[in-house]
């Protein structure tokens, strides 16, 4: 596979072409290079049909013409100049980048974004709006946000505002789930922190979790904003409203804008009490299986997506949640009432140890 970086991306520039085609299979197209291509007027498309030769190889000439390419997620002809500029000044674009920004505000007061970290966008039609590169989700205005199609390419903005670099993130989700209405990546530091630790939040816990997120999936690591980033999200979205992004963050969809804020907030907020109650005694409580599925019954009346719809009770948590916390194993290792099948690590080992050596000790001087 092809590395196209930013430095590829200038030579192709040199080279006059007006397109550039690519292909996931054999490019991988950086989001610097992305960026700087479309920044001096280069189309750029994804055409699962061209080689390796179509790109970085093959730079130094002018790409092969194309069909137009979509600017939406339907197809039709292309929009005028003129209907982008009214689609991107109309009431709902207006309410839309408020609610953005409303939303980053929050984003930005619970600390679930350092510096200019995090990315908000709503679908506008066939288009979508998003937060732009550089910024503080604190202090966003609505003049800040960027219009791009369905493959990134930025149509509208006000000048110096550039699309944040991980739209394709975004893009993976809203092409597999025509109901997500908006999308928000953020670094909570709770969540983030399973997603370093490359941990599943445990289930069957907390029936709120249970109904408006679910299970919460971990997505391996890819470069941010990268199309293999894209392409894992779109894979997991159908089934999950929030998914951790290993070593990076989170990324949550929803039906609103405000909603999908919410299944960020939610998410955060569960894995701080998970942390919390892992410091503490506990008798292990769970929600019983029977109970788990009446409360999935209840979201799937609600329109509300989970892989779980469909499996029997007895299905349902199979394995002990408090294992999970207590001693972090990446899946489930025990089930409910059974004996733990993962491995003991070297403290354990050390401690079960010591705890022998003392018991035969204090029998020896017993004995004396």
């Amino acid at each position: 596979m092809n590395l196209f970086s930013q430095k590829e991306a200038a030579e192709f520039i040199k080279s006059g072409a007006k397109e550039f085609r690519y292909s996931r299979d054999h490019t991988r197209l950086t989001p610097g290079a992305r960026d700087l291509l479309i920044d001096k007027g280069v189309k750029v498309v994804y055409d699962p049909t061209a080689g390796a030769n179509n790109t970085s190889s093959s730079s130094s000439a002018p790409a092969k013409s194309a069909e137009p390419a979509k600017s939406g997620s339907s197809s039709g002809p292309a929009p005028s100049k003129s209907d982008i500029t009214a689609l991107f000044n109309s009431p709902l674009a207006k309410k839309l980048k408020e609610e953005i920004c409303e939303m980053g505000s929050r984003c930005w007061k619970r600390d679930y974004n350092d510096g200019n970290g995090g990315n908000i966008s709503a679908r506008l039609g066939n288009f979508f709006l998003c937060t732009p590169t550089g910024i503080s989700k604190g202090f966003m205005k609505p003049d800040m946000i960027c219009l791009v199609d369905i493959e990134g390419t930025q149509l509208a903005g006000n000048a110096p505002w550039k699309r944040t670099s991980e739209i394709l993130s975004h893009l993976g989700i809203y092409k597999t789930v025509p109901s997500a209405a908006a999308v928000v990546h953020a670094h909570p530091i709770h969540a983030t922190a399973f997603a370093m630790a490359g941990i599943e939040p445990p289930r069957c816990l907390i029936p709120e979790v249970e109904v408006f997120v679910g299970t919460i999936p971990l997505a391996e690591y890819k470069t941010p904003g990268s199309p293999q980033m894209s392409e894992i999200l779109g894979k997991l979205a159908p089934n999950h409203q929030a998914i951790l992004m290993g070593n990076h963050g989170v990324i949550t969809w929803g039906t609103s804008v405000e909603d999908a804020y919410f299944k960020m907030e939610i998410t955060d907020s569960y894995c701080r009490t998970l942390w919390v109650a892992g410091q503490i005694p506990t008798n292990r409580t769970t929600i019983p299986k029977d109970e788990v599925k009446i409360l999935l019954d209840l979201k799937k009346k609600l329109g509300l997506p989970d892989e779980r719809h469909g499996q029997k009770a007895s299905e349902l948590c199979d394995c002990d949640p408090w294992e999970q916390i207590a001693d972090r194993p990446v899946a489930c290792a025990t089930p409910v009432g059974g004996q733990s099948t993962a491995k003991m690590t070297n403290a354990e080992i050390e401690g079960l140890v010591k705890k022998l050596t003392d018991e035969v000790m204090g029998q020896l001087s017993k004995a004396k």
